[in-house]
Order: C-alpha cells, then structure tokens, then sequence
C-alpha cells in the first residue's frame, strides 16, 4: 500500500508565503506514483489537509484526517514551515510524541538553529568562524553608541528567530539603527546587531540519511543589491551561480566546515550553511535546517548540479531517513 505523507507548511510567521512556495515545490518534486500525499497547512486560523481540492481538518490528537473512505493516518511528515512552529523544534517535539516520522532535524538542532545567536556561538566554540554580534532583548536596552563602538559600521539588524531577510537591515549610518532594531523586533522578541562581514557570500548544502551523507556543489550569490535581501531571494534581483566559481581549495574549506557544522549539531535531512568568504575564509552567517524547496531555491539547483534527481533525494530521505 502506498505511505501517506503529509507535506506540512504555513507557520504563525511573516514566512508563510515563502513557505507555500517550498510545498509547491516538494508536492512537485515527489514520487506520486509511490506515495499519496497531502498538503497539511499549518496556521493560527488551524490545521487542514488539501488533497485535490478537498479540505479536511485535521486531528491533533493522532495527526490525522476523517474522509468519506474513513480515517486516514499520515505516515510521514515532511517539514516545510520556515520559521516558528516548523523550523524551532515545536513540531518536532509533537511528532515525536505522536510517534510519527519526519524530514529533518530533531526538537534539540532545530531550536539551536533557529536562535542564530545562540548556534552561531554554539559552534563558535568549536572554531568555526561567525561574525561578532550582540543579542537585544526588548527589556535590556543597549544605546546605538555602544552597539556601534563594539561591531563599527556598516552592520545588520535582524531578527534572531526568522529568515527569508524579513525585517533584515543593512545599517550604514547611526540615524538608520533605532528603525532597524525596532523593525527586527516586530518579526520577533530577539534581535541580532551583527558585525559586516565583506566577501563573496556562498551556500553549501548537504543531506544525510542511513545510506550515508552526501555533499552538495556550492552556489554562490551575486546582488547589486545592498545585500541578499527578500527581492534579491524572490523576485530574481540575482544571480546563483551552482556550481559556484571558486578554487578547489576554497570548495573544500566550505564544505568541510559545512560537514563538520551538520555532524556538531547532530542534524537529519536536508541541511543548508551560508558563508561569507572573507579573503578565501568561510565565516559563517547561519544554519538552515527548513531550506527553501521551490524548483528555483539554492537545493534544488545543487542536487541537479551533483547529477542526481530531487525525486530520488526526497523518496531516500522519506524511506531512509
């Protein structure tokens, strides 16, 4: 009998529309004749599974669905939400209690991750090289002045839980950072005032499963942008260049730190780092763990690039992961 598997995207932040985009994606990329799948959206409005048009609640006590055929339980859960509660270990923590199987990290690396201070200085420790930044809570202001005498300028505001560069700024003047941070807080309760990094800004990705690991090709990102910015992400202000034009050595550096990062965490599944190469030295800017998945996002571009088929990837990573 074929698996049921639910595709689960949405989330409870400015990310959802990102998200729709990476289940279309995965919807596309699998194998329909081995599987019956579902897209199960997951939002403050409440839980609902798509097949063909129909909309079915879903039930959170077994993650499953009442149809006219009778009650159907998803046997798989692939992870799409970008950002709380996919991304942060929320819904890891309830399938692992409902004993059903999923892409992806587990509850612990994906609740490092998402904090990008905390993973960053996690793996600081380690060696592998990150920005300097600070970490802004709402109730423990810290002055411009300070900020700026310990990172300099320019930097970046960001949320510290969050991605898709949502309410992500580029500062280059002291007048621009009051806005920037209270746009960041917006997005989230944390905020990060990190150190500009200036270099070529690469990605690497990688996935393992109980076959073995396996190395993507590198893409890099070329913007006139100020920087790889949402239009710079989706409206096409870029160029991707996978596999990315760089010397062996450099490749290597990457993905080798790249490998070391997955094993650190203990990461599952499909797993994307992005650096800046500061004269040929990878600094890390942070982990992916719910990369984006539409047909034109930096994975599927480096699974194409290695000479495999992202059917293939996703069906090993479903029966082997």
């Amino acid at each position: 009998m074929k698996r049921n598997i639910a595709i689960v995207w949405g989330g409870y932040s400015s990310e959802k529309v990102v998200s729709e985009k990476s289940a279309a994606g995965i919807y596309s990329f699998m194998d329909k004749e081995r599987y019956n799948i579902w897209k199960v959206r997951i939002d403050r409005n409440g839980w609902v599974a798509n097949h063909h048009g129909s909309f079915l609640p879903v039930n959170k006590n077994d993650f499953s669905i009442m149809t006219s055929e009778g009650i159907i339980r998803f046997d798989y859960a692939y992870i799409t939400i970008h950002g709380t509660p996919g991304e942060d270990g929320t819904l890891q923590g309830y399938f692992d209690m409902m004993g059903v199987a999923y892409s992806g990290c587990g509850v612990f690396a994906s609740a490092l991750t998402f904090n990008k201070f905390t993973c960053n200085h996690f793996l600081k420790n380690f060696g592998i090289e990150v920005p300097g930044a600070i970490l802004l809570r709402r109730e423990e202001p810290l002055s411009g002045q300070q900020i700026i005498e310990t990172l300099g300028l320019p930097l970046f505001v960001k949320p510290n839980g969050g991605g898709s560069s949502f309410a992500t700024t580029k500062v280059k003047e002291a007048i621009m950072l009051e806005t920037a941070i209270n746009e960041a807080f917006i997005e989230a309760d944390e905020v990060i005032v990190e150190q500009f990094v200036a270099g070529r800004e690469v990605t690497c990705g990688c996935f393992s499963t109980h076959k073995g690991f396996t190395m993507l090709p590198l893409t890099e990102v070329i913007t006139d942008n100020e920087f790889f910015d949402y239009d710079a992400k989706y409206n096409g202000q870029v160029e991707e260049i996978t596999p990315a034009s760089l010397p062996e050595e450099i490749t290597r550096k990457v993905q080798q730190a790249t490998a070391r990062i997955y094993h650190l965490l203990g990461a599952r599944g499909i797993v994307r780092a992005d650096y800046i190469l500061e004269n040929g030295r990878p600094v890390l800017l942070e982990v992916n763990t719910t990369p984006g998945m539409t047909a034109t996002s930096f994975i599927p571009q480096q699974v194409e690039a290695a000479g495999l088929n992202m059917r293939d990837v996703l069906t090993e990573i479903i029966e082997f992961g």
